[in-house]
């Protein structure tokens, strides 16, 4: 079963939604961010950046910056930018892009499916990004930005869904990267408990994207329950902002992998080597995997189909047979010398949405001298790799949609 419980979000006022929303600042280029900070007073980047155009700036990731977050955050509420909603409800959140649509609830998760297994993960997460984040919550008191759930589709949940889209929403905008959004208010008292009910009758839930947000938000409530251990459950603390999209909705995506050096080989010395693993058959033309255990390869100006070899993985091992760590194991390691993925600079990934074309590019006009395609996972293996308690190599997926900061926060302070 899944807890889940309707809030009273903070949020724009309908007139600034599309101006308040953004990506995370990260996403940006640094003359794109300056240009929307400078542009745009609504911009929830001026939260998360609150300290823009100051020159003695704290430091990222200190209290002191986190402050000045929280600051910027109450000056945008006693504006009147941000508003809260003066009634408990749930929020049916919609994008379109160019190639598909995404739609599912925005709500609050009990951090107990979290602890009790009934939200499973398939990625590890650092602890020392668990605890700056957790550092974040302690003192900014909000989610800004769902964590991506998934869950096996509900006749009764798309219902609802289905229900709500034939209305007018309360936002509706287009954003500069081409995607449409909408947003509606789930505020029939029977849509809510119905809503609810059906989380009950659900036993697993995935994270799909936001592991160390999630993991930083049960952080923070064991840290509040220690100190409060007679408080009500119902404390804000208990729960976390997330995203719930049915699987049949979500799009999950490759991430390629490009190679600075070939760890001292000539390539002729390489192609050799990787034929102990793989079969290796030169393409004529551009082209991407169309099957597991198949890898593109591109290397001075020549395509390369690599087909991982029998016996060279455990078929029957969820972790071994991923095509992810297929690549690591049989040549990234042996061949190339790149034993961490996290750690070793020589490694780039791209994201799978960018295509072959990016590895080509990634070759000829920057610093790679090998671009490695892949495969996508599959929503089975990667709810085999979570319910059997594995974790994936690292950059194994990239999943859409992305969610935006801003537009439904979720409160903790009490």
């Amino acid at each position: 079963m899944a807890k889940i419980i309707p809030f009273k979000a903070i949020r724009p006022t309908r007139d600034k939604a599309y101006l308040v929303s953004s990506l995370p600042s990260y996403i940006y280029k640094k003359h794109i961010l300056e240009a929307k900070l400078e542009t745009n007073p609504y911009t929830f980047l001026h939260i998360i950046n609150p300290e823009f155009r100051k020159d003695n700036k704290t430091q990222p990731n200190t209290v002191e910056r986190f402050e000045k977050v929280k600051e910027k955050f109450d000056e945008f509420r006693t504006n009147g930018v941000l508003i809260q909603d003066k009634k408990e409800q749930y929020y049916l959140y919609r994008q379109i892009t160019p190639t598909n649509t995404y739609i599912g609830i925005i709500a609050g998760i009990s951090v107990d499916d979290y602890l009790n297994g009934n939200i499973k993960i398939h990625e590890q997460t650092l602890t020392q990004r668990e605890e700056t984040f957790k550092m974040y919550l302690d003192v900014c008191q909000f989610n800004a930005e769902p964590v991506l759930l998934t869950y096996q589709d509900s006749t009764t949940i798309n219902n609802i869904i289905n229900k709500y889209v034939n209305q007018r929403s309360e936002y509706e905008f287009c954003t500069t990267h081409k995607i449409k959004q909408n947003l509606w208010l789930i505020d029939n008292q029977k849509d809510i408990e119905t809503i609810t009910k059906e989380f009950l009758t659900i036993n697993s839930i995935y994270v799909a994207d936001g592991h160390h947000r999630s993991a930083s938000s049960v952080l923070y409530a064991k840290s509040k329950r220690a100190k409060n251990p007679s408080a009500s459950t119902d404390e804000p603390y208990n729960y976390f902002l997330a995203f719930f999209i049915a699987e049949s909705e979500l799009n999950i995506m490759e991430y390629n992998r490009t190679v600075s050096d070939l760890n001292g080989l000539t390539t002729s010395e390489f192609l050799e080597k990787i034929t102990a693993y793989f079969d290796v058959e030169e393409q004529q033309k551009r082209f991407s995997p169309i099957q597991k255990h198949h890898f593109s390869m591109f290397i001075d100006g020549k395509w390369f189909l690599l087909k991982a070899k029998k016996g060279t993985f455990d078929e029957t091992d969820v972790v071994s047979s991923l095509d992810a760590q297929i690549l690591s194991v049989n040549l990234l390691k042996p061949i190339l010398g790149i034993h961490d993925l996290k750690t070793d600079n020589r490694v780039g990934f791209i994201e799978g949405y960018k295509g072959s074309k990016a590895l080509k590019k990634a070759v000829t006009k920057h610093n790679a001298k090998v671009a490695f395609g892949l495969f996508p996972v599959s929503i089975d293996e990667l709810k085999n790799i979570a319910d059997n308690n594995e974790i994936m190599p690292p950059k194994s997926t990239y999943i859409e949609p992305k969610m935006r900061s801003g537009l439904t926060i979720y409160s903790l302070a009490p």
